[in-house]
């Protein structure tokens, strides 16, 4: 795969091939129109030593990626209905969260934002986070047009995130996709990177 101008090698994986010497990564992405950097987000997390990755998406943040593309299992709601057919079969929100040492929204988008905060939990990705095991790190990567950044309610909204133990991963200034200049954009995702790294142990925990 070929990301501005580099080629990065990014390998397939599965979650069955799971390694308990890896440190699981779950990045959530959501309706923001930073959800275009995904794939490249996905490719550099892969480039950190004994990091796996897996990807949980809204309906909504498929607008701006190809699923086929992104070189990790992507789960959606659908997976979430038909993974579960009788009592016995694994609840993939649940499976998700055990299986994953920290989880990364990125981007975090206004509506999301919102519903975590309110503890509404109404597709697969919320799921995971109203189950979240808050002794694990949960970093959030907030992203939204500047005028929806300035809105009152979204610093109450992040606060509300950060008193929950969740860590923000700041939005920066510069010019959006919509043409506005101001506050608002996702972190570089070299920037998310770098914070995730710092959560890494030297020696990667066991499931």
């Amino acid at each position: 795969m070929q990301t501005d101008g580099a080629e990065i090698d990014c390998p397939k994986t599965d979650l069955s091939d799971s390694s308990d010497s890896t440190f699981h990564v779950l990045v959530c992405v959501t309706g923001s129109v930073a959800a275009l950097k995904l794939s490249l987000l996905v490719c550099q997390l892969l480039q950190i030593p004994g990091v796996e990755v897996r990807v949980v998406t809204t309906e909504h943040a498929t607008h701006f990626f190809d699923i086929a593309e992104i070189p990790v299992r992507v789960y959606t709601d659908k997976d979430e209905w038909e993974m579960w057919t009788k009592r016995s079969d694994p609840v993939l929100h649940i499976e998700l969260r055990r299986w994953a040492h920290l989880l990364l929204i990125a981007p975090l988008d206004a509506n999301t934002l919102g519903k975590i905060a309110s503890g509404v939990c109404d597709n697969l990705l919320t799921c995971v986070v109203r189950a979240w095991d808050l002794r694990r790190p949960l970093l959030f990567c907030p992203a939204m047009n500047t005028a929806m950044w300035n809105h009152p309610i979204t610093a109450r909204q992040i606060s509300t995130l950060t008193d929950f133990g969740y860590v923000e991963i700041p939005c920066i200034a510069k010019k959006l996709v919509c043409g506005d200049e101001g506050k608002g954009a996702m972190a570089e995702v070299s920037t998310i990177v770098e914070t995730v790294k710092q959560y890494i142990p030297s020696t990667s925990p066991k499931s």
